[in-house]
């Protein structure tokens, strides 16, 4: 018997909501509704956050600056992110994937995998576990979420995108070397721009192209990622739905709406990042030994100075008086700080970890 036959097929789902702060911001206010919506920033400095669909229908995007998505959609309407209430409604849907599975590894506030091979529900079709998920989150939230399912993580991220908004779509064992194979490798999850543009040098535009390289050119030219590269060209991906993966780092940034040059001025910004970011830490039952200030000059250049102690934190006071420090260290400013950033890093859970994430979490615009 082979692996196919003999190993159970599992099912992956990931949950994706849709257009999740600019979505929350529209369903508190009904003014809002309909209206092209930026979250984040403001008319004149700052990013984008997140963008309403009727901002992106003008090609407003995330993490771009405040001024382009504003020349693109002259109707823009900035409002202020409120991640605590994020994070409350993030919780009630986490809670709907508990009531169908443990296996839930969130990637962000928004969006999730699920094992459902086995679930709580004991509902053996995959495509109505996800369906009954998105409509317990539109009664629960009133929100919309978006699935894909799949026999991987890599092809139900990939699937999750097919329908958007509103909608869900599978890969089928079947169907999933081929679907690889026709997507262009810059629409992959886990090839950032870089990676595409170095593909793209060695005649690999497409999955097919990628799966026409040897695990050792692969591994030769991509080091590490090799063999996750060479895996998911044929529609293979091994990795497990983590429950258990850990945070990296917890960080909060601020643009300010003046640059910034006198030290004083500037230190006192970092008071409410280092608030914010202990704020989630005893909240999470996490600390960590690793501080590090992000200062970007008004010519967008950026530095990064970091300090790590033998113990983790234990109060905002230490965060800020690392932070304060480490800020010194860059004084006299080459230009003058239009943005300040405060991160912590090295973390380890005082309590058992929720699994909430294994990527950094951005408290704040």
């Amino acid at each position: 018997m082979n692996d196919m036959s003999s190993t159970p097929v599992r099912k992956i789902i990931h949950v994706d909501m849709d257009a999740f702060y600019a979505s929350v911001e529209q369903r508190d206010n009904p003014e809002l509704r309909g209206k092209p919506l930026a979250v984040g920033g403001s008319a004149a400095r700052g990013v984008v956050a997140a963008a309403s669909y009727e901002a992106r229908a003008f090609g407003v995007r995330s993490a771009m600056p405040s001024v382009t998505a504003k020349r693109k959609c002259p109707d823009l309407i900035f409002v202020p992110p409120r991640f605590d209430v994020y994070k409350a409604v993030s919780q009630q849907i986490r809670e709907i994937f508990a009531e169908y599975t443990p296996l839930i590894e969130p990637l962000s506030l928004d969006e999730a995998y699920l094992d459902v091979t086995e679930n709580l529900k004991g509902v053996e079709i995959a495509t109505e576990v996800a369906l009954e998920i998105r409509a317990r989150i539109k009664q629960v939230t009133g929100l919309n979420a978006s699935a894909g399912i799949s026999y991987n993580k890599f092809l139900a991220k990939m699937a999750s995108d097919l329908n958007k908004p509103n909608g869900q779509a599978v890969i089928t064992p079947k169907n999933g070397p081929a679907f690889v194979e026709a997507l262009p490798v810059s629409k992959f999850h886990g090839v950032g721009p870089a990676t595409a543009e170095r593909m793209r040098k060695y005649g690999i535009e497409t999955g097919l192209d990628l799966k026409a390289k040897p695990l050792v050119f692969l591994q030769e030219h991509f080091g590490k990622s090799g063999p996750y590269f060479y895996g998911i060209a044929r529609g293979i991906d091994e990795r497990q739905v983590r429950p258990d993966r850990i945070r990296k780092s917890v960080g909060a940034e601020d643009t300010f709406p003046e640059d910034i040059d006198d030290l004083d001025l500037a230190t006192a910004e970092l008071r409410p990042l280092a608030e914010k970011v202990w704020r989630y830490c005893d909240a999470s039952g996490i600390s960590g030994k690793t501080v590090t200030v992000k200062i970007k000059y008004s010519d967008f250049t950026q530095a990064t100075r970091s300090r790590t102690i033998s113990v983790p934190v234990a109060g905002m006071d230490e965060i800020l008086e690392a932070a304060s420090a480490l800020l010194a260290t860059v004084h006299p400013f080459r230009r003058p700080v239009r943005l300040l950033g405060v991160t912590l890093s090295s973390l380890t859970n005082e309590e058992n970890d929720d699994g909430r994430s294994q990527s950094q979490l951005d408290l704040g615009i």
